[in-house]
């Protein structure tokens, strides 16, 4: 069995960096202490750069069935393992929506042929399939999504006594994008009425309100709260809503958590005007104060995961006046390097980055043996480098859709290797071509 050794390597992981080494056998960590000798391993001298727990993102869209020509499960997941993403959970609007166990499996089998990272998938809840979700095992996938506001797909879940017996009838994880519809909709007609189809962008964060975005997630909550579900509200957008949110006790002991994504951590209303629909998200990017609540709680632990809502469509389908563009970007290999730099402006420190973005998801999802650093636990490795500066340009960027929000932005931090079970899956600037991606597990 093959083994691999990483030398002076200093480690991110719970809460800590300590100099060490570390050794894979296989697809798994056999061992973690300074100074190890194995003449039968392959050495790798990290030259004291980081090396970080692979990322576990739990919001991405890869497109694949029925959307292949905006990104799909190769090439999406070989651009998130250049971001040194190593675990991902993909959503079910696709066409045909996962919406039924049959579909369900047969993403997971497309996954076993084509992801270069370990994959899951989240199970949509429609208005019309709770005898599905009934019959889903716990451990068959990385939970249950609902769309209380619509999005990409048209998958809205909009009846409340149906939306009830889903909260009711299921233990697992219930992630939900939570927007008001009927308010999105009022406010839409008003700027149609002004501006026909072609609206200017900077009325997607009132159109797509923060009182939206408010109704919506306070009533999951106390929906949550009345049925006793597990209630995961995805990309927060508002600094209102986080006070809706916990933090005196454990992540492990809360029913109800949130998450953040980079796009509402990075921009803000004034990035319209350059970025224009290339920005245009939902739930809507919003205020800078909207930004700056969104790091308040994200820091102070209201909000519990850092995730990308990875979203990739053509710049042909981004370029349409407002009301045909659709939703959504592209963001799996930018992600840690936008996190990264927000640790060189002094906002977050790299312990944290690693609590938010490996440490939770593996503890919210109960995933098996992944998102630490420990021995027994899967060779999941991102080394980085702090020193590095570089420059996301049209000839580095590996989406499908071959454009980033982040195009032009520079960046000091560099993910240099990426190991997915044990396997060097991107080593400066080179994608292996060889797959050892796995099915997450859950232990639940």
């Amino acid at each position: 069995m093959k083994k691999t050794l990483l030398k002076n390597a200093k480690l991110v992981n719970e809460g800590h960096i300590v100099e060490s080494d570390v050794l894979i056998k296989g697809d798994t960590i056999e061992k973690i202490v300074a100074d190890i000798s194995d003449e039968h391993a392959e050495t790798i001298d990290l030259k004291g750069d980081f090396l970080l727990p692979g990322i576990i993102d739990d919001q991405v869209h890869f497109r694949q069935p029925g959307l292949t020509h905006k990104g799909d499960i190769a090439s999406e997941s070989r651009a998130a393992v250049a971001g040194g993403i190593t675990s991902y959970m993909e959503q079910p609007n696709t066409n045909p929506q996962t919406v039924t166990i049959e579909r369900l499996e047969e993403k997971f089998a497309t996954a076993a042929k084509t992801s270069y990272a370990n994959y899951s998938f989240l199970f949509g809840g429609t208005n019309d399939n709770l005898e599905e979700i009934k019959r889903l095992d716990k451990n068959a996938c990385s939970g249950i999504k609902l769309f209380l506001g619509s999005s990409t797909g048209n998958m809205l879940v909009d009846d409340d006594a149906v939306i009830e017996k889903i909260f009711s009838n299921t233990e697992m994880v219930i992630s939900a994008h939570c927007e008001d519809e009927d308010t999105i909709r009022k406010n839409l007609a008003t700027y149609k009425e002004r501006y026909g189809d072609d609206i200017p962008v900077k009325y997607h964060a009132i159109i797509r309100s923060e009182e939206a975005c408010y109704l919506s997630s306070s009533k999951a909550i106390r929906l949550a709260k009345k049925t006793g579900a597990r209630l995961h509200v995805f990309h927060l957008s508002t600094g209102k809503e986080t006070d809706l949110f916990r933090n005196d006790i454990p992540l492990k002991e809360k029913k109800i958590t949130a998450e953040v994504c980079i796009h509402h951590l990075w921009f803000s209303e004034v990035d319209y005007e350059e970025k224009g629909t290339l920005i245009k998200w939902n739930p809507a990017v919003k205020t800078a104060s909207d930004r700056a609540q969104l790091w308040e709680a994200l820091l102070d632990d209201r909000i519990d995961i850092v995730a990308t809502d990875h979203a990739p469509h053509t710049l042909e389908e981004k370029q349409n006046p407002y009301t045909k563009a659709p939703s959504g970007g592209p963001l799996v290999q930018h992600a840690l390097p936008a996190m990264l730099e927000k640790h060189h402006q002094g906002k977050i420190s790299l312990e944290r980055i690693v609590e938010k973005m490996c440490h939770n998801p593996a503890l919210l999802f109960d995933v098996e043996k992944r998102g630490f650093i420990r021995e027994g636990y899967f060779a999941d490795l991102v080394q980085v480098t702090t020193d590095a500066a570089w420059t996301v340009k049209k000839e580095n960027i590996l989406y499908k859709c071959g454009w980033s929000p982040f195009e032009g932005a520079s960046f000091n931090s560099k993910v240099m290797r990426t190991f997915v079970n044990g396997h060097l899956a991107y080593d400066n600037g080179i994608l292996s071509q060889e797959r050892n991606a796995k099915r997450l597990t859950f232990e639940r």
